[in-house]
């Protein structure tokens, strides 16, 4: 099916975004594959921190992800692996996006200028790193044109997942 993706907007996060973050994550479906509850505002507030440190040395982050109206729904965007285990070094694309608008197309139309934004940014390839179980996120790395390349074990929980990966 080929439908047209809606209309989204990508910003800096803010400090008010770490509640807004906060709020529309708070539902244990957003979270299931997360750690299966609502963190608390502090990691949200540190997250946006980082981010913001994220776009001002590299030119990208996790961006707010905002609807036509400009409600925040989660974010999408990239940012450095941050373990030691898997790709380290490499960069990860990733979305979270509040349980009310998941089925729209808004995290496809957000990756996908994510994509172009991390071309303009000179980076060179993208990883993305998703539980085996996360249809929703699997299919949104395949509608982007990402391969599978992986299957790794994380090391916390000991669930599996796949590594998915575009040359941009």
């Amino acid at each position: 099916m080929n439908r047209t993706l809606p209309v989204v907007r990508l910003r800096v996060p803010t400090d008010e975004d770490a509640v807004a973050w906060h709020r529309v994550f708070d539902h244990p479906d957003v979270m299931e594959f997360h750690g299966g509850r609502t963190a608390e505002l502090s990691v949200y507030e540190e997250l946006t921190a980082r981010q913001r440190r994220h776009d001002a040395e590299r030119g990208f982050c996790l961006w707010t992800l905002l609807d036509e109206q400009d409600r925040v729904m989660g974010f999408t965007g990239a940012q450095p692996w941050p373990w030691e285990w898997g790709p380290a070094g490499e960069m990860e694309i990733g979305w979270r996006l509040g349980r009310e608008y998941w089925g729209r197309g808004y995290v496809t139309a957000a990756a996908r200028m994510t994509l172009e934004r991390l071309r303009t940014a000179g980076v060179d390839g993208v990883v993305a790193m998703v539980d085996a179980r996360n249809r929703r996120s699997i299919a949104v790395a395949e509608r982007l044109g990402m391969r599978r390349a992986e299957t790794f074990t994380t090391p916390a929980s000991q669930r599996q997942g796949h590594c998915y990966r575009l040359d941009l």
